[in-house]
């Protein structure tokens, strides 16, 4: 259903209308909640392409090659094999229909294999509780908490620390 591949220039114009869209953005990074132009979101887009620490990847629809979303792991650390998996899956109409699940999965066996990583973390916000029993079932442990870490619509909210390890992966029930 979905293929991992590299972005391009062109693929800047979804990130206009996601980036814009506070339901999209409610749990992604703080980043995406100071930008609204369109110059804002080239230059983060232009800094992504070029960072050469994480592994930044659209996630395209394999029978229309839409762009839906991106994916990856930033913050790639080669001493300590580790980094931090992300995802933000952009168009809406494709939420809840397993493309998150088959992304972290796909994501998860390239940081494993190609890009030889122990670990690989991520933070959730706590009032996402889909992406939390995503996560879950993906393998990620529970490590920590953030207390108040991340301000959204005028509230602050917990951040849960997870991560999980090769050799726990791929969980038997996945």
């Amino acid at each position: 259903m979905i293929k991992l591949a590299p972005l391009h220039w062109e693929n800047v114009r979804p990130f206009y209308k996601w980036i814009n869209d506070p339901e999209v953005i409610e749990y992604s990074m703080s980043a995406f909640q100071s930008m609204s132009t369109e110059a804002e979101i080239d230059k983060w887009f232009a800094k992504t392409l070029q960072d050469e620490a994480s592994l930044n990847l659209g996630i395209f629809i394999e029978a229309t090659n839409e762009l839906v979303g991106y994916a990856g792991i930033s913050g790639i650390s080669r001493l300590n094999q580790s980094g931090e998996y992300f995802i933000l899956i952009g168009e809406k109409a494709y939420w809840g229909q397993g493309v998150g699940t088959e992304v972290t999965r796909q994501v998860l066996a390239l940081g494993f294999g190609t890009q030889h990583l122990q670990r690989i973390m991520l933070t959730v916000s706590e009032p996402n509780v889909g992406g939390l029993k995503a996560y879950q079932r993906a393998g990620f442990q529970v490590e920590g908490r953030l207390r108040k870490a991340c301000l959204r619509q005028g509230r602050f909210h917990d951040k849960i620390v997870m991560s999980v390890l090769k050799d726990e992966w791929p969980p038997l029930a996945y």
